[in-house]
């Protein structure tokens, strides 16, 4: 991956992620969704990586009386993300939930890819295909939640790489999401597998303590890219960020050169 400074002629575009929690707070349960909307639109956010989105819950639909009439990342879309992908991964009596990925450029192509090892912990990667339409140049994107256990990561971790192997090789990539990578193992295996970079890696760093929210001390949630000039990554600690969920959301601004540009749309 390339890491030199942008050009003045680079477009720009921000990736952020965050584990929602199901839209409740983490200490006290409050359903917190319309703050999250709130303050997600105030990032600028051009991608957004979800993961614990409901798509569908009749009890707390019937219990919360801001509860939206439609699935989550819908709502959280509103008017800002004109496109939105889900990964149903979890499903039950009440419902179901999962990954979902808001976009301000169009998703041409999505799919879910069940990952899970557990019958009672299911996981999913939602890839989707996007256009960033002023330079056409397509730009993947793979929101992933890994298992809390090392030996479903590891595999999970071999399935992500063998999905990326699909892609073209100098396509524009960024994956993102919950890696529950406690150990940090998955930066040396996505670097010697698939080429990835975490984005607070670079110059030997280590990815940003998300977890738990009010005080990290796991570094948890990550941003890998590849073919893609990083310009700055952030951990969102801010109020009222720390109240909202129990992960706190991280975000990194990126350039895309017209030259990429133009190599990657003749690629794909």
């Amino acid at each position: 991956m390339n890491m030199i400074e942008p050009l003045t002629n680079e477009l720009a575009l921000t990736a952020l992620t965050v584990n929602l929690h199901k839209g409740f707070a983490a200490l006290n349960g409050r359903f917190v969704l319309p703050e999250l909307r709130q303050v997600l639109q105030q990032t600028h956010a051009d991608i957004v990586f979800l993961q614990e989105v409901i798509g569908a819950h009749t009890a707390h639909s019937a219990e919360q009386p801001y509860w939206p009439q439609m699935p989550q990342y819908e709502y959280l879309a509103d008017s800002i993300w004109s496109d939105y992908a889900y990964g149903r991964n979890a499903v039950y009596p009440e419902g179901h939930h999962g990954n979902a990925l808001l976009s301000k450029f169009p998703i041409v192509e999505s799919h879910n890819l069940d990952v899970s090892f557990s019958r009672t912990e299911k996981r999913g990667f939602l890839y989707c295909k996007l256009l960033e339409p002023t330079s056409s140049t397509y730009i993947y994107t793979i929101c992933v939640h890994l298992g809390l256990r090392e030996k479903q990561r590891q595999r999970q971790l071999k399935l992500l790489c063998n999905l990326i192997d699909t892609l073209p090789d100098e396509a524009p990539l960024i994956v993102a999401g919950d890696f529950n990578d406690w150990r940090l193992k998955a930066n040396r295996y996505l670097a010697s597998k698939a080429g990835l970079m975490e984005v607070f890696s670079t110059g030997g760093g280590k990815p940003a303590a998300t977890f738990p929210a009010r005080w990290p001390l796991l570094r948890l949630d990550r941003i890998y890219v590849r073919d893609l000039h990083l310009r700055q990554p952030n951990v969102l600690t801010f109020r009222p960020w720390p109240h909202l969920s129990d992960h706190l959301p991280i975000a990194a601004d990126f350039a895309l050169t017209p030259v990429q540009a133009a190599t990657v749309e003749i690629a794909s």
